[in-house]
This record gives structure tokens, C-alpha cells and sequence, in this order.
């Protein structure tokens, strides 16, 4: 049975997909690809993070080019079926698809590796041309060219031996390799690649100019067929009772497409929705130690954008350099974030970076955990500790933390306003977010409040936190009570809050705090 060349694994996996329970029509992506057959636009590259979709795309082109398996059955009622070219293109081709992924059973050198997916296709190759068994070989292009026809490649994973650090001695060999066996070659009549990060181009040009590469930062053609776009969710939600889509939006929404439409995690909605609870799925499907790695490269820089990232607030940043596949660790911070975005753990649009959503955030709050974020790290340690404060109405005890978290070596925490103020805050209440959704800067009663704390589970109190400088708390307790900032708590049915009024006067270089607890 082939391997590489007409075979039906594609078909059988997108039918598998084509008919399960959370399946999204994302066809109309053919007639794109099918424009670029046999032009001097048909070499295609699309990076995206992991778990976008990326193979099942993959396999779907498979299906449909395919002559391997009859596949009309499976896409005459998507979208695709409306396109003028459907019949043209549907099952017309030999397609050679593979997984670069894909390493020896014996053998571990690059040798090995490259000689297993040779062998496969000489194998596939013979047993459907088996005219030219006794022809001299020679290369892989030599043999491709020999039999007279065009040939659709689809690979995937293209970047695997770089993104896992494998035959670094040989790398850049591995693009030669590639480039022999696509580049000008007139058997090629398409090759659709994937995989997560952009082609490295060395010194003047790369071994693999020759493609059109779709990537997080440019992708202005095929981004809205990775990931789930707003109204695709929606339409799952649908399908099934259980989960809203406001609450699968803030845990796995976060990325924009480039006319500025929502795009959603995929595989993280899927298990939310199979499983009827809303996790952070991406740690069992990714490489989470990547937000460390990144962040440890340039800690004063970044640790100070993650602060103001975890608050909510948005890093104004151009970045237009792409990290690609092969390159030396980041150097400096626009190679951090071009990276972190390549890999999907921040969003980019418009000039701003922000952390996606609530299932990045957490690992980014896990990640300031660690011991060479030096003070910040243990002001995210002891978060629980002030909420617990906080609880008990012990303001002694939170006044006494937020100063020595003021006296740490942190440069943007030498506050001396209310948004540094709340940099602070935000810090210190991290682990509240278990318990409570955290809402800063929010409409209630008669302006907005600095933050309101949104209890989770029964027996919980709200909370309502302001700020002041150069004040006191007892002002800024006044301001939540005249201003009745409690409305949406009592619309949501709390009827236990406390109060907290904190407050830091520059020329004393000192906290104060009050909390008071009423019922409602």
C-alpha cells in the first residue's frame, strides 16, 4: 500500500472530520489553492500555531485533490460544491502528501531520517510506474520528472526538525533537499506546506525563495480558515446545550484576523464544548515551557510588558521581522515577541500586542512564578495571601504587603500615579482569579470603578477595590458608595461585598487601606 503518493489516509481522515459532531466548513479555502495550480504562484507555505487546524486542512486538500478515493460524497453539500472549478479539480491529480514529522524506527541521524522518506516514495513510485524500475534512478527529482506527470505535494510539519532542535548540523542541508525536489521542477503542479514557523532566509535569499508564505504577522489571504471565527462558535454552541459563548470567549477567544474579525483557539473550544467545562486545554496540547523560554531572554524589558499585559493593558510595539525556523535564540525584544506570536502565546494587531485570552493568561501568571522574575515572582507567590487578607479584613496586613512589593527593584512599580497603582494591585490579587472574575476599569451605578471582583462559587463576598493617590481610603471608600459602583454586583445576585479603599501618598511613601463589609 502507498504511503506517500495517491494514498487514502487524507480521505479517511477528513471523513472522519467531515462528519463528526463539531465539524466547521472551512472548503471554501479549495477555490484559493486551486487558482494557483500550475502557476508561478503555486507554491504555498501557511505557518500557525499548534492546534489551528493545520492538518485538517492538510488532509482536506488531500481528499479533494486526490485521485486516491472517490471523495465527491464527502463535499458535494460544503460550500466548496458551489464553486465553478469544483468538478474541474475534485479527485483529478496525484497527490504526494507527507508529515515531515515523521522519524526513522531505526536510526536517529539525519541520514536515516532523510533516507526513510526517500525510500518510501522510490517505493511509491515503482509500484505506479513500474515502467521505470530498470531506469537508472538517480535523485528523487530525476525519478519524479521520469514519469512524465504532474504531481500536487502537500506537507505537513515542514519545520519539525528546526521547532524540536533536531540535525541542527544539517539544516540547512534540509532546505537544499527541499529546494531540489520542488523548485522549478516540472512535475510540481502545487506544494501546499505547513507548519508553525516561517522559512529562515539565509544571508541573500533562502533555498525555498520561491514560496508564498502566510504567516501570524502577514496573512491577509487564508487567516480566517484557522481557528474558529466568532460566528462558527456561535454555530457550535448551537448545536449543543452547556456552554455559552461569552464564557468560550473569554477563556479561548483572543487572536484577530486582518479585517479584524474574532478568531478563536480550535482545539481548545472543541474540548471545552465535548467536555462541558471551560480549562486550559493549550497545556495539554502544546509546549507551555515556550512562555518561559521566551520571557527569560530579555527579563527587565519583558517582565515589565508582561505586567502591563497581565493588566489588561495593551503593548504598543511595530513588529514586522518574522522568527523563523532555524533561527538563533531572540536577541533582543522584537525577536521575543515576533517568536511568542509565531508560536501563538500572544496576539498582534495593528501595532498592539496583548495576551489572547484566559487560557494564555493563566500560563503567563504561572510564568511570573518563576524565580527569575526575582520580586515580581514573589508578589505573584504570596497573591493568595493578600486576597486571603482581604477576606478577613485585615488591612494591616495588605497595607504591609503593598509596601514591600513598593520597595522591590521593580522599575515600573516606582508608581506614582493610579494606573501604576493598579499594575500593583492586579499583581497582588492574581490568585483571586481562581475564585472571581476580575473586571477592571468597568461601568457601574455612576461611573467606573477601579475593579470589581465577580465571586466564582457560592459563599464567596464581591469585592470592590478603588485606588487613590495622594487621598485616603475612606475617600476612596465614599466614592463607592455615592457613586453606587455595587449595581452590577446586585444585579448578579450578591448580596455580601466588601469594600476596599486603598490609597498611596507620594510624599510619605506610604499605603493605607479600609475595608468594610455590607450587606445588600
Amino acid at each position: 500500500m502507498a504511503l506517500y503518493l495517491n494514498t487514502n489516509a487524507s480521505f479517511k481522515d477528513f471523513r472522519m472530520l467531515r462528519y463528526d459532531k463539531y465539524f466547521i466548513d472551512k472548503s471554501n479555502m479549495i477555490e484559493k489553492i486551486s487558482e494557483r495550480i500550475k502557476t508561478k504562484n503555486r507554491f504555498l507555505c501557511v505557518t500557525k500555531p499548534r492546534r489551528f487546524g493545520k492538518t485538517s486542512v492538510l488532509n482536506m486538500l488531500g481528499a479533494y485533490y486526490g485521485r486516491a478515493h472517490p471523495s465527491k460524497e464527502l463535499f458535494d453539500s460544503l460550500q466548496i460544491s458551489r464553486s465553478p472549478g469544483y468538478l474541474e479539480h475534485l479527485n483529478r491529480y496525484n497527490v504526494i502528501c507527507f508529515s515531515l514529522s515523521e522519524l526513522p524506527g531505526q536510526g536517529n541521524s539525519y541520514q536515516d531520517y532523510i533516507g526513510r522518506f526517500d525510500a518510501v516514495l522510490r517505493k511509491d513510485l515503482s509500484e505506479s510506474y513500474p515502467e521505470l524500475e530498470n531506469q537508472e534512478k538517480g535523485s528523487l527529482s530525476d525519478l519524479l520528472t521520469a514519469t512524465g506527470d504532474e504531481f500536487i505535494f502537500v506537507i505537513d510539519e515542514w519545520d519539525y526538525i528546526f521547532s524540536h532542535e533536531l540535525y541542527q548540523d544539517y539544516q540547512r542541508e534540509f532546505l537544499e533537499f527541499l529546494r531540489d525536489l520542488l523548485k522549478d521542477r516540472p512535475y510540481v503542479a502545487l506544494v501546499y506546506m505547513t507548519g508553525v514557523l516561517p522559512i529562515k532566509k539565509y544571508s541573500t535569499g533562502s533555498a525555498l525563495n520561491m514560496f508564498d508564505e502566510y504567516t501570524m504577522l502577514n496573512d491577509s489571504v487564508f487567516d480566517l480558515y484557522f481557528g474558529f471565527t466568532e460566528h462558527e462558535v456561535k454555530t457550535l454552541c448551537d448545536r449543543q446545550s452547556g456552554l455559552e459563548l461569552d464564557e468560550l470567549s473569554e477563556w479561548y477567544h483572543g487572536y484577530t484576523a486582518e479585517d479584524g474579525s474574532r478568531i478563536y483557539n480550535p482545539r481548545s473550544v472543541v474540548l471545552a464544548l465535548l467536555n462541558g467545562k471551560c480549562l486550559s486545554y493549550w497545556t495539554k496540547t502544546g509546549r507551555m515551557n515556550e512562555v518561559l523560554f521566551f520571557l527569560k531572554y530579555n527579563i527587565g524589558e519583558v517582565r515589565d510588558d508582561v505586567i502591563k499585559m497581565v493588566n489588561h493593558i495593551p503593548v504598543r510595539m511595530q513588529i514586522s521581522e518574522e522568527y523563523t525556523a532555524g533561527q538563533n535564540p531572540p536577541a533582543d525584544r522584537a525577536e521575543i515577541y515576533s517568536a511568542m506570536i509565531g508560536y501563538g502565546l500572544l496576539a498582534y494587531h495593528d501595532g498592539v500586542l496583548v495576551i489572547p485570552n484566559k487560557e494564555l493568561m493563566l500560563e503567563f501568571q504561572k510564568a511570573l512564578k518563576d524565580d527569575d522574575f526575582g520580586a515580581v515572582s514573589e508578589l505573584v507567590k504570596n497573591s493568595e495571601d493578600v486576597l486571603n487578607a482581604t477576606l478577613n479584613q485585615d488591612s494591616d496586613a495588605v497595607v504591609s504587603y503593598l509596601h514591600r512589593v513598593h520597595n522591590s527593584e521593580i522599575p515600573i512599580l516606582k508608581y506614582h500615579d493610579e494606573n501604576s497603582l493598579s499594575y500593583v494591585v492586579t499583581l497582588a490579587y492574581l490568585s483571586a482569579r481562581n475564585q472571581y472574575r476580575i473586571e477592571r476599569e468597568e461601568k457601574s451605578g455612576k461611573g467606573f470603578v477601579d475593579f470589581i471582583f465577580y465571586p466564582r462559587k457560592m459563599g464567596l463576598p464581591g469585592i470592590i477595590i478603588e485606588l487613590k493617590v495622594d487621598s485616603t481610603p475612606e475617600a476612596a471608600i465614599r466614592q463607592i458608595r455615592e457613586r453606587k459602583y455595587d449595581e452590577k454586583l446586585k444585579r448578579e445576585g450578591v448580596r455580601r461585598i466588601l469594600l476596599a479603599g486603598i490609597s498611596y501618598r507620594k510624599t510619605e511613601k506610604m499605603h493605607q487601606c479600609r475595608i468594610e463589609e455590607v450587606f445588600l
